[in-house]
């Protein structure tokens, strides 16, 4: 009965040595470490718009998009893989106008994606500006003549084009970079005169 006993135990040491060695055998690659990479959550993206906001003339409206680029490369690896350029789309998310009693006008805008290398990867990141109100105007006025204070407004909200804004990526991407750099090609110039 011993011998059975000692069988069957050799057999599950064995069949659970032969389990440990398959769990613990790395996985093949399936690309090169040095063609592939991860674009990370978090990782900034520098952009500017390439249109004015404004709350000016009560035109712009919740859910308005509007674009932006990519005003400084963004690189994994030492490889760039958001070059300067990129279309980038943000929204605007609250708008309020400039009103009576000196209420001067908001805009607060979010950051939606970026377009780099045939992918749309999605951003975080928001703005805002806001006018300056009129209320020492409202105050002054209210004092001297009631109704006056009524008919004095503040500024209009704006966000002009070339504003600096910065998105971050929203999750991680992975990245393969194509294997090997391309090759420059000098193309000769013809003279017409010749």
């Amino acid at each position: 009965m011993k011998s059975v006993f000692s069988g069957v135990a050799m057999a599950l040491a064995f069949i659970t040595t032969a389990n440990a060695q398959t769990v613990t055998a790395p996985p093949a690659e399936t690309a090169s470490s040095e063609n592939a990479a991860i674009l990370r959550a978090g990782t900034s993206v520098p952009l500017r718009t390439l249109t004015e906001l404004t709350t000016e003339g009560k035109k712009l409206k919740v859910g308005y998009r509007f674009n932006l680029e990519v005003s400084e490369p963004v690189t994994v690896n030492n490889k760039i893989v958001i070059p300067v350029g990129s279309p980038a789309m943000g929204e605007v998310v609250s708008v309020r106008n400039k009103g009576m009693w000196g209420k001067s006008g908001k805009i607060e805008v979010r950051i939606l994606y970026v377009r780099a290398n045939d992918l749309q990867i999605r951003l975080s990141g928001s703005m805002d500006d806001k006018g300056v109100t009129g209320t020492a105007g409202v105050v002054g006025a209210a004092v001297l003549l009631p109704v006056a204070g009524f008919f004095l407004t503040g500024t209009s909200a704006r966000i002009p084009a070339g504003s600096n804004m910065t998105g971050f990526v929203e999750e991680d991407v992975p990245i393969t970079f194509a294997p090997g750099a391309p090759v420059g090609m000098t193309v000769p110039t013809s003279d017409p005169a010749k």
